[in-house]
């Protein structure tokens, strides 16, 4: 069934196996691209829904098949969602856009901002019809296995045009009509800045003190959260993004209190000695301040400690 395949989804992470799922159930034709696949195949997955407040039995895994693409089979494909890294997108999609069709639209979902601004270019040069999207969600899922998934929590999911050609409407209906609560929105990128501000204050304070998201709500931090976001909301507004920092100052404690519980990536991603998504985050705010002539003082410590204390 691979040749009827028209949706390919590049890494299969946390978020990939969950979109997969989604797109799946809503009967989309859809695989993964595999990583080092020779040929085509089938692989079996796993996906634990997430529980109701009525459901008082455990929750049972689904087991289901889904193609793994091979790169000389991309034929078909219309539409890419990469679920990589932030630092990953460039070097497992670059390799790709030369066997992908020229009317073939990528959407990058993953966490942190930079890619797009490196990708817009090779879309561009691309020929007609090549187009790419972008998108942030805050569904909660966690990868249990390689192939095993369990969905822990709602969220909202926006996606939204950036350069190129615009994604047909069929595949943007598509897209709506599986992931739960998801929206197509005119200015994306205002929107990416607003999970930024989240992530920027989140992930980079959980990694270096070692705590749950709950800790931050203590007094200890506050100045600190506010100089990351005002030294973002600064940096945005000269990329010509207005973002209004109360708002991001109650959306950034409101996520504190929702995930008290739970440890942020960066958190996960040092605990296991991982590459974190650091340069993307807070170091992109200090990259965008350089571009602009201007010092972000507060994300750049952030960005070093973090860098030093990942080697």
């Amino acid at each position: 069934m691979t040749h009827a395949v028209d949706i390919a989804i590049l890494g299969a992470g946390a978020v990939g196996q969950l979109i997969c799922r989604q797109l799946t159930v809503a009967g989309m034709n859809v695989g993964f691209i595999g990583r080092n696949a020779l040929e085509s195949s089938q692989q079996v997955l796993s996906f634990t829904p997430l529980a109701s407040a009525d459901d008082h039995q455990q929750i049972q895994a689904i087991p289901y098949s889904v193609p793994i693409l091979s790169a000389d089979a991309l034929d078909n494909i219309r539409l890419v969602i990469v679920c990589v890294k932030a630092y990953q997108v460039l070097d497992a999609l670059s390799p790709l856009l030369k066997q992908l069709p020229s009317q073939c639209h990528i959407l990058l979902l993953h966490n942190g901002m930079g890619p797009h601004l490196a990708l817009a270019p090779l879309i561009n040069a691309q020929a007609n019809g090549r187009g790419l999207s972008l998108g942030t969600t805050s569904q909660g899922v966690l990868r249990q296995a390689h192939w095993q998934i369990k969905q822990t929590g709602q969220g909202l999911t926006q996606l939204g045009h950036f350069a190129g050609a615009e994604l047909t409407e069929h595949y943007r209906n598509a897209l709506l009509a599986a992931i739960p609560s998801s929206e197509w929105v005119d200015a994306i990128v205002p929107c990416l800045w607003q999970k930024l501000a989240v992530n920027a204050a989140i992930n980079p304070l959980t990694a270096l003190y070692q705590c749950p998201n709950g800790k931050l709500a203590e007094p200890d931090f506050s100045e600190m959260i506010k100089g990351i976001l005002d030294e973002l909301v600064m940096v945005a507004a000269h990329d010509g993004v207005s973002l209004d920092q109360s708002f991001l100052h109650d959306r950034v404690y409101q996520v504190i209190r929702l995930t008290a519980g739970n440890f942020s990536s960066m958190h996960q991603d040092i605990a296991h000695q991982r590459r974190t998504e650091i340069d993307q985050i807070n170091g992109y705010i200090c990259e965008r301040a350089q571009a602009h002539g201007l010092s972000a003082p507060v994300n750049a410590e952030l960005w070093t400690r973090v860098k030093q204390l990942a080697v």
